[in-house]
């Protein structure tokens, strides 16, 4: 950043003041003496307060601050477009809008409304519409860029105000005083430098001493702007980085917790399974269980339950009876194996029972045979004793 000395203030006349007649006594401190009827600004208070005004809109400038350059003198307009436009500042050249700080939010709206009016034009809609309607927009458009073209881009307050003329900008002087901001400006020896905060004596009539103070300025707010934009860059680039980290981490985290999610469905699943097979196992073997035990009144096999509890060895068998056990006694009156000798013998006319009837059919001659009944034993003792029966009943 290159310094501006004595030299090349003296050469662009900025140490040219206002006629005596016309001056303010509050610049008397910064006025070095006058000749042929002109104030003549002392150059070497110039030198140091420009020089202390660069350095604060630099500083201002590399930690992201916004300049707001103002200069609708015709002297000023273009440089003041040209270096806020190399530094990225927002400016006014032409006209002052009114409460385009004190009243941002209003400010703001015809702003965005500029934006829109700007897309319709650039996107060829504008020529669609009707005739009237379409020069209506045009020249609505027309009269905010003519008053708002600079500040198109300014989406907040400016942190500082660089002014030319303070006695042509006095309207921003206002605004900015009553929002406490910083400002720099250029003071002729017809202006009140009371409220200023960085004061730069010198002519602001002339467009090389303008251009000069402006270049000087502009230098500062480029070379800081650039340094933020550097700053700034790395600082995206680094938050990019960090997103970027952070989202390759959240994606790291939701895989392994899906492939978490999926592992414990798995064994859900599996122990699920296992428990349904077991189930099923279970009641197979039940099944099998109830199918080998035998129906309660089913007849026991031959071969008893290996469990089974064996007879009690004091028990008595039933072919071996009890050595005390009383002998059968039949009952006095029960009828002997004999008959008495008073029974009536059988009907002489009763069937035999293996004497068949003569009128029975006979057996089928394809009928089996039954099984041949065994003889019955002899009774000697009791044909004996039937025989006397006999013989008496004769």
């Amino acid at each position: 950043m290159s310094h501006t000395g004595i030299q090349e203030l003296l050469e662009a006349g900025v140490h040219f003041g206002h006629q005596t007649s016309r001056w303010n006594p509050n610049m008397r401190r910064h006025i070095a003496g006058e000749l042929d009827g002109i104030h003549i600004i002392d150059l070497v208070q110039t030198e140091e307060m420009l020089e202390n005004a660069r350095r604060f809109v630099g500083e201002l400038t590399s930690g992201g601050g916004k300049v707001l350059f103002v200069g609708t003198k015709k002297q000023a307009s273009d440089v003041v477009e040209e270096w806020a436009g190399k530094g990225n500042m927002p400016y006014v050249n032409r006209r002052w809008l009114p409460g385009l700080l004190t009243n941002f939010n209003v400010a703001s709206q015809r702003i965005k409304r500029m934006h829109e009016l700007r897309e319709l034009t650039v996107s060829g809609q504008l020529d669609l519409l009707p005739t009237k309607e379409r020069m209506n927009m045009q020249a609505e458009l027309a009269k905010l860029e003519f008053a708002l073209g600079g500040v198109a881009d300014m989406d907040r307050v400016p942190d500082a105000v660089f002014i030319i003329d303070l006695k042509a900008e006095e309207i921003a002087l206002r605004e900015a005083t009553r929002l406490r901001l910083p400002v720099v400006a250029l003071v002729d020896t017809n202006c009140d430098p009371g409220h200023i905060d960085y004061v730069i004596p010198g002519n602001d009539d002339a467009i090389r001493s303008c251009g000069l103070v402006i270049s000087t300025v502009g230098q500062a707010i480029e070379t800081g702007a650039s340094a933020w934009a550097v700053v700034e860059e790395k600082r995206r680039a680094e938050e990019k980085a960090r997103r970027e980290k952070e989202e390759e981490e959240r994606r790291k985290r939701e895989e392994e917790e899906r492939a978490r999610r999926e592992q414990i469905e798995k064994e859900q699943a599996e122990q699920k399974a296992r428990a349904r097979a077991e189930e099923k196992a279970k009641a197979e073997a039940e099944a099998a269980r109830a199918a080998e035990q035998p129906h309660p009144n089913a007849v026991p096999p031959e071969n008893p339950h290996p469990n089974a509890i064996p007879d009690h060895p004091n028990a008595v068998p039933p072919d071996n009876p009890h050595p005390n056990a009383v002998p059968d006694n039949p009952h006095p009156n029960a009828v002997p194996d004999n008959p008495h000798p008073n029974a009536i013998p059988d009907h002489p006319n009763a069937v035999a029972p293996d004497d068949p009837h003569p009128n029975a059919i006979p057996d089928h001659p394809n009928a089996v045979a039954p099984d041949p009944e065994p003889a019955p034993a002899e009774e000697p003792a009791a044909e004996q004793a039937a025989e006397p029966t006999e013989e008496k009943n004769q």
